[in-house]
């Protein structure tokens, strides 16, 4: 071992005294060669296991393209304090970049700033704005403030005009178009011009055969998590359950999808340690790691965040704490991603792949509570609307407090930018899905029972479902894990 150190020490590089455990005198060549450097260096036992994980997203990266997943956009956590100038230029963003896709429309490529069309007395003109305030006139009319970049002016919706039923499903902070007639300085709105996303005469389909399956809110840790159908579902995947027309399924799964809430946490709400039966939350994720660990190696998961996991509330929310997660982090097959995030899969050289939009889903019920046409739609249950919702507003969260947000600099990565082909969110518990301009919404099953502030809220919980994806064809079918499966 004397040769050891002299090798190290003729390289400058000091050892700790625990390393002495990591090195073999038949592989310490190896880590000189790894270490060697100029400047002194003390080679410890965390230096070493960092190393290590650098090589595993190494790996990762070389297979990455094997695998057929590419991260488009994931989101480092940016810390820092936030000043009142952040907020403005998170905002100037969010109007930016959605005014650009309403200039797209036709009726409004001739818009006028708000401090210009105002002057324009008895003329018809349009304005890009984000809504500043909404309310209802003694006479049933919608009267409604817009604000852009110049300054703001009221726009009114007449209850018997056709876009009135459109203007009482707008929400505060969004950003909109509208046209109308101006008329001492109030715009009588005549339509209103959601960003919406555009409608594609095909859908997207592979050439290549393939399944992408997609589950969330695990909540591992959790008194009522259904370990037993999560079991089965790994089971399943792994070709050990179900007849031959299921592992015939199965086998062709190559990417699986975890929208968030992998673990139920600790402090989320009060007394919830009542509700757990793993109370610390690195033997949570131990959990998680062992059962995501036994999962066949060629599939490939993508696992992005939720509000239960253990990293900050404010969206973005980036991907798993590397400490904490530590084993999550070190499976070859995992990619793990922020909340939101946008995933590629199965592209070829022919074939650009199909965009994946992932969001856990926090401010949906935000959405659910305060739009009419949610709350009459019974979108609670039927999860898929408020991503529709989301979807034409080309924003996640876009009246602020319906989530908590972190501001981004010059940037608001809450805006949906660019259209995905599949857009899944979990959060509600509930599988549910909807073709929308050949954009495939789905809302993930949970594997968590029914907990009693679930029952206090009226949410129905239907667990224990996969929903799969054929992308050759883009068929939907849902998998019962269930001990009531038939």
């Amino acid at each position: 071992m004397n040769e050891v150190i002299k090798s190290f020490m003729d390289r400058k590089i000091l050892l700790s005294p625990e390393i002495f455990e990591k090195i073999k005198e038949d592989s310490y060549s190896d880590i000189i060669e790894k270490y060697d450097d100029k400047n002194i260096l003390v080679l410890t036992n965390e230096l070493l296991e960092e190393k290590n994980k650098e090589k595993i997203l190494e790996l990762k990266e070389e297979y990455n393209k094997d695998r057929k997943v590419r991260i488009i956009k994931s989101y480092e956590e940016e810390s820092g304090k936030r000043e009142v100038k952040d907020f403005v230029s998170h905002f100037k963003s969010r109007y930016n970049k959605i005014k650009n896709i309403l200039l797209n429309r036709t009726d409004l490529q001739n818009t006028l700033s708000i401090t210009r069309g105002i002057e324009k007395n008895n003329e018809n003109v349009s304005f890009i704005g984000i809504i500043y305030n909404k309310l209802i006139t003694k006479n049933g009319d919608l009267s409604i403030i817009l604000e852009d970049l110049t300054g703001k002016i009221i726009f009114l919706v007449k209850r018997d005009k056709e876009c009135f039923n459109m203007a009482k499903d707008l929400v505060l902070d969004e950003v909109i178009g509208v046209t109308g007639l101006i008329r001492n300085k109030v715009l009588y709105a005549n339509n209103i011009f959601i960003p919406d996303i555009p409608y594609t005469k095909e859908l997207k389909k592979s050439s290549e055969e393939g399944y992408a399956a997609f589950i969330s809110d695990i909540h591992v840790g959790s008194n009522v998590f259904l370990e037993d159908d999560f079991e089965r579902f790994i089971k399943w995947l792994n070709l050990e359950l179900g007849d031959e027309k299921h592992k015939e399924k199965a086998s062709k799964i190559k990417y699986l999808f975890i929208i968030g809430d992998l673990v139920d946490g600790i402090g989320i709400y009060p007394d919830q340690d009542l509700g757990l039966k793993i109370k610390d939350i690195n033997e949570q994720y131990e959990k998680l790691a062992y059962y995501l660990g036994k999962i066949r190696n060629d599939i490939s998961l993508i696992i992005c965040p939720g509000n239960h996991d253990a990293l900050r509330l404010s969206e973005p929310q980036p991907s798993l704490d590397k400490n904490i997660a530590k084993k999550i982090w070190e499976l070859p097959n995992v990619f793990l991603v922020s909340n939101p995030a946008l995933v590629n899969i199965h592209f070829s050289e022919d074939f650009d792949g199909f965009d994946v939009l992932m969001y856990h889903g926090s401010s949906m019920h935000y959405f659910v509570d305060n739009v009419e046409s949610l709350r009459l739609g019974n979108a609670k249950d039927n999860p898929s609307l408020v991503s529709k919702f989301l979807l034409q507003r080309r924003h996640l969260a876009p009246t602020h407090g319906s989530s908590i947000y972190a501001t981004y600099k010059d940037n608001d990565p809450l805006v949906i930018d660019k259209v995905p082909d599949f857009f899944v969110s979990g959060e509600m518990h509930r599988p549910d899905e909807l073709n929308y301009n050949n954009t495939t919404i789905i809302n993930c099953s949970c594997f968590q029972a029914k907990t009693p502030y679930e029952e206090k809220m009226g949410n129905n919980p239907i667990p224990s479902i996969a929903t799969l994806v054929d992308l050759k064809t883009r068929n939907i079918t849902k998998i019962d894990f269930s001990e009531n499966d038939k």
